[in-house]
């Protein structure tokens, strides 16, 4: 088999189902295998930013890799966004680039979509993966192939491999098969007797669950450990939409101020405080009601597990969490922790819609057709979702860039084979909202709800007195029908339960329920969330 084969093959065996791409001149050579080999199915995007949030949507669905696959220079350098975001919320991103071939650089002349230096690529993509390599000698490759693939599995971060256009059809010896991570056995032992121990002695322990145990595929046997422990779930503003489906005592997401005070108080309120998986984030723990003491935790993540002061290094989430099931006894009765409640009955009347009335209608849906997966941007959207009733979600929580809900709705329906409801707000959707145009070539219909204020608007409650927050109304339902979709704009809450009733009922094709949002109208989470953060910045100055 030839090089790019070698690596189709690789990506397969270790999770990948599709790739994401743009073709480009240097990447010709390799997009080339990728069609005639048919090994895995390649979708073409319009704008390299949608092609890494799809991917990285795949990747978080899926809990296995996702694929992005660009050309050199002016492709790559378009991706870097989109990476950075996997990097810090530990997306397994696989980057696959075209190259200069291997000759090319020495003809005295500076080659086209070549940054300062030849290698200027390979050095920023160096800062926002865990891994990097370039396949230059197929006599190693398939080496560097597995020990890069490896990685962004263990790791569960974004890797990158650059591909000279002249080496795609020499001849690779096959990827070596995966080897997962071993852990010490003792020492998972030794570290999980001392956790439950901690557990048992705590007044009101809790366990708070992260975008880890997704990563790994361990949401069943958190779930299971909860059950037999008896003690609260709840997940990081990130976890949100971890263990839907599952039975688990689950209380809530935490959002300190911005949340429901009973979850606030749980986990505020927990002399032992376990936590699985959770980025320590300013988005998860920087609005704590309270000063939620981190030390007094403990953290399982990035491959170690920290009690207080102690370190157990080189300890995988999945070991622990196997060790914790093997020694697991009842130290609590979860059924005392409060149960979370979302809103619902959406009065369809003339009123203008505010954000909560999008949560009511979104509820009210679910309970009568059934949860769908969600793929949610930045914004009051973001915060909007954590009203509506649980179900599996993907969202940009920690490193919040906007432009992520559309493609990774794209993204998730090829990942989850369910149809996906995109929240995203208008400013967002004008950076990559334009994806939808792709849906009736590659098959998937998402249903965008689109909240539309005209605005910036989650800038606006930090800086209110800035006019560059507002933006024009671009009146995107009726762009839809151009693209290959439908579209609807609903401006009071009857047409708004309307819209998206008929939104559901409507299959083969793209729907857009444009949502008209008065500026100023935020949902409580949102106002309660600028108020901690104001509350803290006063704090910290004074």
């Amino acid at each position: 088999m030839n090089l790019v084969e070698a690596l189709l093959d690789a990506l397969a065996a270790r999770g990948a189902r599709e790739i994401f791409g743009i073709p480009g001149d240097f990447a010709l050579p390799f997009f080339r295998i990728v069609e005639e080999s048919g090994r895995l199915p390649l979708y073409t995007l319009s704008h390299e930013p949608g092609v890494g949030f799809a991917a990285d949507a795949a990747a978080r669905f899926r809990a296995s890799i996702g694929v992005a696959a660009v050309t050199y220079g002016a492709g790559a350098f378009n991706l870097v966004n989109a990476v950075a975001a996997a990097h810090a919320e530990k997306s397994p991103l696989v980057v696959v680039s075209g190259a200069p071939g291997r000759h090319e650089g020495r003809s005295g002349l500076l080659l086209h979509h070549q940054g300062p230096r030849l290698d200027t690529q390979m050095r920023v993509f160096a800062e926002i993966t865990c891994a990097q390599t370039r396949l230059e000698d197929p006599k190693t490759a398939h080496l560097e192939i597995a020990r890069v693939l490896d990685a962004a599995l263990d790791k569960a971060r974004p890797v990158y491999i650059e591909i000279p256009r002249d080496v795609v059809d020499l001849r690779c010896r096959p990827v070596p098969a995966r080897r997962p991570r071993e852990a010490d056995p003792e020492a998972a032992a030794a570290c999980a007797e001392e956790v439950l121990a901690r557990l048992a002695r705590a007044r009101q322990p809790v366990l708070m669950v992260g975008v880890e145990i997704r990563r790994y595929r361990l949401e069943d046997k958190v779930a299971e450990l909860a059950r037999r422990l008896g003690v609260p779930v709840v997940t990081s503003f990130m976890g949100r939409g971890l263990l839907s489906g599952r039975e688990a005592p689950l209380v809530g997401t935490y959002l300190g101020i911005a949340g429901e005070p009973a979850v606030t108080d749980l986990v505020e309120g927990s002399d032992c405080l376990l936590l699985l998986g959770v980025i320590l984030s300013d988005t998860n723990f920087a609005v704590s009601a309270g000063r939620l003491d981190l030390r007094r935790t403990v953290q399982a993540l990035d491959g170690e597990v920290r009690l207080g002061y102690y370190v157990y290094p080189e300890l995988p989430l999945a070991a622990l969490i196997e060790a914790l099931l093997e020694r697991a006894r009842p130290i609590g009765d979860a059924r005392r922790a409060p149960r979370p409640e979302h809103p619902t009955g959406l009065v369809a009347d003339d009123a203008p819609i505010t954000p909560t009335d999008i949560a009511r209608a979104v509820n009210d849906l679910f309970a009568e057709h059934g949860p769908m997966p969600m793929a949610v941007d930045v914004g009051d959207c973001l915060f909007t979702a954590m009203d509506i009733a649980q179900t599996e979600l993907v969202a940009p929580g920690y490193y919040a860039g906007m432009g992520f809900g559309v493609p990774a709705g794209i993204g998730g329906q090829f990942a989850t084979g369910r149809r996906m409801l995109v929240l995203v707000g208008d400013g967002a959707f004008q950076m990559t909202g334009w994806e939808l145009g792709n849906c009736r070539r590659l098959g998937v219909d998402p249903v965008v709800l689109l909240f539309n204020n005209r605005s910036w608007e989650m800038l606006r409650v930090f800086q209110p007195q800035s006019a560059f927050n507002d933006l024009d109304d671009w009146r995107f339902a009726e762009m839809a029908p151009a693209m290959g979709g439908a579209g609807r704009r609903a401006t009071t809450r009857r047409e708004l339960r309307d819209a998206l009733a008929e939104a559901v009922a409507d299959r083969g094709s793209f729907r857009i329920v444009e949502a008209m949002i008065p500026r100023g109208a935020l949902s409580p989470r949102l106002e309660r969330f600028v108020a901690g953060q104001k509350r803290l910045s006063a704090r910290s100055r004074g």
